[in-house]
């Protein structure tokens, strides 16, 4: 797998990078060559966070489809970057992003276009697209509880309830920082006002079993080890850890808990595209697109991820029926985008990520 720069990559050397290697890239990867914006073309070139082996079927069976041939770069990081310094000379026809945050930072880097089309319109809810179409959904993932079968009887919770003391040191996660939990903070905020999220964030800080780091995964694992007996996480990692023989041990640990489905409904996040700003092939970067959220894709791309259809009416994978019924937050992603930065400062104005105090 390709990747540009490590996360201590400053964004002068990312640029600089980008520059360096986009002719190399382009070379080898065999990307379509630039044609007239309003080109139908053959091809298609898709700058991705997601890896590879997630999308190929998906893009196989669009070529089958349609004739026109996708073209991928792959990169954990540092593709917004690269788009920003390629500017009009970008072969990029669409980003796709394996987390939301992605798109709100690629449409403010003005590396993506609005994108008028009926069918995704009507395919995805108003929630689930930008205000004004810069972005759209592909798949949806919960954020939920995973707690420990040992020790947690009850079966229902609340986001609320994470700064109940009776959970005091018990409860294991990632940084506060870290996109998922950025958007998770953005929807208490958007849900209970900034000041009771910042008592709840307090409360949650204080129930820590630990200083906020790793993932998902390591979350749940030391739910099994036995640091904590609640582990904040997405969906889709438990997919991933009964796939993995090393992990299933971790999974088997916990049960999934659906928080606030009694009331508004878990906080979702998603994977999701947008059109590239200068996009050579935008007829069939629009093909892709809209394939992307047909019943046919939608099935493909959330049963190979774990995730959810982002397409009402599309049914999620048995694995994933398993764990519960969803009821996702209504609350639309372009609320949640404008408060991000807001969720962000209040992660260090408690500083979340020093962990529970003395």
């Amino acid at each position: 797998m390709l990747s540009f720069c490590n996360t201590r990559c400053n964004t002068r050397a990312r640029v600089a990078f980008a520059l360096g290697v986009t002719l190399v890239f382009t070379a080898i990867l065999g990307l379509a060559p630039r044609a007239n914006a309003g080109s139908t073309g053959g091809d298609v070139n898709i700058y991705s966070f997601r890896e590879p082996e997630l999308i190929n079927s998906l893009l196989s069976a669009f070529t089958a489809k349609t004739g026109i041939k996708a073209h991928v770069i792959f990169a954990k990081e540092g593709l917004i970057e690269r788009m920003t310094a390629e500017a009009r000379n970008s072969p990029a026809d669409i980003l796709l992003t394996n987390e939301f945050g992605l798109l709100v930072q690629a449409k403010a880097a003005g590396v993506t276009q609005p994108v008028s089309s009926a069918v995704m319109t009507k395919a995805l809810s108003e929630n689930l697209r930008d205000p004004s179409n810069h972005w759209f959904a592909l798949t949806r993932r919960a954020r939920v509880i995973y707690a420990s079968k040992e020790r947690v009887a009850q079966t229902a919770i609340t986001y609320e309830e994470l700064a109940d003391p009776k959970w005091k040191g018990k409860i294991c996660t990632r940084s506060g920082q870290h996109t998922y939990n950025v958007s998770l903070i953005a929807s208490i905020i958007a849900n209970d006002g900034p000041e009771k999220a910042e008592a709840w964030l307090q409360g949650v800080k204080n129930n820590l079993a630990r200083k906020p780091g790793g993932g998902d995964r390591e979350a749940v694992r030391d739910v099994q080890a036995g640091l904590c007996d609640l582990a904040i996480g997405n969906t889709y990692y438990m997919a991933a850890m009964l796939k993995n023989p090393d992990q299933q041990a971790w999974a088997n640990a916990v049960n999934v808990l659906f928080p606030n489905a009694q009331d508004r409904g878990t906080h979702v996040n998603i994977s999701g595209m947008a059109m590239a700003a200068h996009a050579p092939n935008q007829a069939a970067a629009l093909q892709l697109m809209e394939y992307l959220v047909s019943p046919e894709a939608q099935k493909l791309y959330a049963e190979g991820n774990g995730e959810y259809p982002a397409v009402e009416g599309v049914k999620a994978s048995d694995l994933v029926e398993s764990w519960g019924a969803l009821k996702a937050d209504p609350l639309p992603l372009g609320r949640l985008a404008e408060l991000r930065k807001a969720a962000s400062e209040l992660a260090d104005k408690v500083q979340f990520d020093a962990g529970p105090g003395p």
